[in-house]
């Protein structure tokens, strides 16, 4: 694959490329680029944008010839107060999210699994912490509140101003190419490519993947902040489709979304179709009785838009196509921690954790 395919598959991840000259430069110098993923352990359970989503992201990018260094980050977690502040339990939940990923799809020769509580242990990383922090205002800092899921004004605790500067020394320790976050990263990221040449280091290519919405209303606010707002989050349980979840939940959940006629922006039923449905199945069928137009059978998703903004498919069987594909899609892991008892243990144990925001 030439370089400028594979910044063409890469393009369809990214939302948001910083910027687009270096990723394809940096395609053209260096066959298998080195690209950083982190994640937070944080709660019970795995949602389909963390879980899904992320693996199409990540064989995509895999595919152009992209590493990934995935970071279990649980020292971050515990600075951001997740778990209850118990970091044997957030780094229990660390495992849980791996185990989910082996089993829903993604490319593993391509992705390496590391922990922060490795890399506290060097003092060249608390080093290079150090030097992000200096080189920092505390203002600066907490602008990045965005990246431990908060609004500047609940940043609280001294312990979460080390958080950003930890993932941004992450990047550099890891000796990462790429950073591919979700767009409520962006702040740290951008961080990155500003403190990186005055520390010694190098500006890194941002790949900001779009962050899938919740099943709830949008907000009609238009602040910084509505990414927050907007995106799935275990905080909202109701709106979020877990990994775990049973055909009854997606059902009841799908069932109640904000889906409205006609309507294609800002529509989740319409993302779930775009960014999984599409990606995983390569179509769409509308089941339906005839005297409602029969089956539809729908190839891409262009097509599904201007059926659906012209009122041709009613929300309902929207949705219910929506919950079956799905429930096929989270099928396999849900099947795995049934059948697997270790895994079942697992999942048995971390839903008896405190969970805290």
């Amino acid at each position: 694959m030439d370089a400028e395919s594979k910044f063409d598959l890469i393009k369809q991840v990214g939302q948001e490329i910083i910027t687009e000259e270096e990723l394809l430069h940096l395609l053209k110098t260096k066959e298998h680029p080195i690209a950083y993923d982190g994640f937070e352990p944080s709660g019970i359970d795995i949602h389909i944008a963390q879980g899904i989503l992320r693996s199409i992201n990540i064989n995509k990018m895999a595919k152009a010839g992209v590493k990934f260094k995935m970071l279990v980050a649980d020292w971050h977690a515990w600075a951001n107060n997740k778990m209850g502040g118990n970091l044997e339990h957030i780094q229990l939940v660390g495992k849980y999210m791996i185990e989910v990923w082996k089993h829903c799809g993604m490319d593993l020769k391509n992705v390496e699994f590391l922990w922060a509580n490795d890399a506290i242990k060097e003092p060249e990383y608390w080093k290079k912490v150090m030097q992000v922090a200096r080189n920092s205002t505390v203002n600066r800092i907490v602008r990045t509140g965005q990246i431990m899921g908060r609004r500047d004004a609940e940043v609280q605790q001294a312990s979460q101003i080390l958080y950003p500067c930890m993932q941004c020394a992450d990047i550099f320790h890891l000796k990462a190419d790429i950073t591919q976050l979700g767009m409520d990263q962006r702040k740290v990221n951008v961080l990155a490519r500003e403190l990186g040449p005055s520390l010694g280091f190098w500006k890194p290519v941002v790949v900001s993947h779009h962050m899938l919405m919740g099943l709830g209303e949008p907000p009609k606010s238009k602040d910084i902040d509505r990414v927050i707002d907007l995106k799935m989050s275990k905080s909202k349980p109701d709106t979020a489709i877990f990994m775990n979840d049973s055909e009854e939940d997606i059902k009841r959940k799908i069932s109640k979304a904000y889906c409205p006629a006609k309507i294609t922006e800002e529509n989740p039923l319409m993302e779930y179709s775009k960014y999984i449905i599409f990606e995983k199945f390569n179509i769409l069928e509308i089941k339906r009785a005839e005297k409602f137009g029969g089956d539809l059978v729908i190839e891409n998703y262009k097509e599904l838009e201007k059926l659906y903004g012209e009122g041709k498919i009613h929300p309902m069987d929207l949705k219910n196509a929506v919950s079956y594909y799905i429930h096929e899609a989270v099928k396999p892991v849900r099947e795995a921690f049934h059948k697997d008892q270790k895994l079942k243990h697992l999942l048995e144990t971390i839903r008896k954790f405190e969970v805290t925001r």
